[in-house]
């Protein structure tokens, strides 16, 4: 790790990513109906949480505020995706609460690998950010291993399929993606990362443990 690297504001607001179980959930909801209620869920994310297609995401261990706060997303239509939106639609908010819950309550997947080829810039994009071009470091907001802050909603990352991350962060530079509201951070960060630097910092994320 270079310890040199100075984080600037930070990466906020990914995409759903893995996490270690929360000791005490900041939502109110059942871990036990959520379980219930999630069959539907399993097609895409797996049956512990954990997607088999890097383009899905991992939600197992992710912080039940940030969960929450997607699905309401993708209900009222500030996030669009036509699976998530369409099956989002038909939950009630305790229903939400409950696969919030419950998905939080997971054991989080096994660490991926980063590709070898792009951790230097990846860590270095990740934990100092781009002076040159602005760009501010992930980790001030997700943490220096990617673990999130739940009570501020910001998804913790360490895990997450880089395929996934890449799509996110695409979607945010391009302005498909606004689910980081009127502080624009995420739009902002990503419009000044070019291709390479979002396929690092993906990779990074993935191998963060």
């Amino acid at each position: 790790m270079n310890n040199k690297l100075v984080p600037i504001f930070a990466l906020a607001g990914l995409v759903l990513a893995a996490s270690p179980i929360q000791a005490e959930s900041l939502v109110s909801g059942s871990a036990d109906a959520g379980k219930a209620k999630a069959l539907t869920c399993t097609a895409c994310h797996g049956p512990e949480g954990n997607s088999s297609s890097p383009l899905w995401p991992n939600i197992a261990g992710q912080n039940a505020p940030y969960i929450q706060a997607q699905l309401m997303a993708f209900k009222d239509g500030s996030r669009k995706d036509p699976l998530m939106s369409s099956q989002a639609m038909l939950l009630s908010a305790e229903d939400m609460a409950d696969l919030a819950a419950y998905f939080e309550s997971l054991p989080a997947a096994a660490q991926s690998v980063a590709d070898a080829s792009l951790v230097a810039r990846g860590e270095a994009l990740y934990r100092g950010g781009d002076k040159e071009n602005g760009a501010s470091a992930c980790l001030a907001c997700h943490g220096p291993t990617g673990r999130g802050n739940p009570a501020a909603k910001y998804p913790a990352l360490n895990g997450q399929h880089a395929a996934y991350t890449t799509k996110q962060l695409q979607a945010y530079s391009d302005g498909s993606r606004e689910t980081d509201g009127k502080t624009r951070i995420m739009r902002d960060i990503a419009a000044r990362l070019d291709k390479d630097d979002i396929a690092a910092i993906a990779s990074y994320v993935q191998g963060l443990k």
